[in-house]
């Protein structure tokens, strides 16, 4: 197969992209992953934030039984302040370095409901079986690792990425592919 395609304007062959096509995509994708990632986190932050502002969360019983010792009342809204902080600092990309570890910090505290609340998160007392609220909960895991990614990945400039603006950790490797 010919390597190369004939640029109709300048009439000269121009290399054709080459890899398998998943190195294709990943190369695409690479620059746009990242700042999607952060984007939608912000835009779910703000969202539930504001939903625990407004006082209409579906999850405030659940937040309130976790913290037993403070009025739901006077706990949840300023809760929802934050969240909705953090989603406008995800969605501008401000302060990364200090808000992501926030972000999967904040996220990490849901899971005390396992412990204050068993019988919300599990049904008829078995461990592998979750009720709505602990998959809700346990869905924390994905949006944690996700922080955990941007941490590493997005939160901070590098010579490598500001040169190419792509960063080097989400460009396919030769050889990466399975035989």
């Amino acid at each position: 197969m010919n390597a190369r395609v004939l640029n109709t304007e300048s009439g000269r062959r121009i290399p054709r992209p080459r890899g398998e096509p998943g190195e294709l995509l990943a190369g695409l994708l690479a620059p746009f992953a990242l700042p999607v990632l952060r984007i939608v986190m912000g835009l779910v932050f703000v969202w539930f934030g504001a939903l625990k502002v407004a006082g209409i969360s579906p999850v405030k019983a659940l937040v309130a039984g976790t913290l037993p010792w403070v009025d739901g009342d006077l706990v949840v809204p300023p809760l929802g302040a934050v969240e909705v902080v953090l989603g406008v600092a995800l969605l501008l990309g401000v302060g990364l370095r200090l808000v992501l570890p926030l972000v999967a910090a904040h996220l990490a505290g849901t899971f005390l409901t396992f412990v204050m609340l068993p019988e919300m998160m599990f049904r008829h007392d078995d461990p592998l079986v979750l009720t709505a609220d602990g998959e809700f909960v346990l869905k924390n895991l994905v949006l944690i690792s996700a922080a955990l990614v941007l941490i590493a990945h997005g939160s901070r400039p590098s010579a490598d990425r500001a040169a190419t603006g792509v960063d080097p950790a989400l460009v396919p490797v030769q050889g990466d592919a399975a035989p």
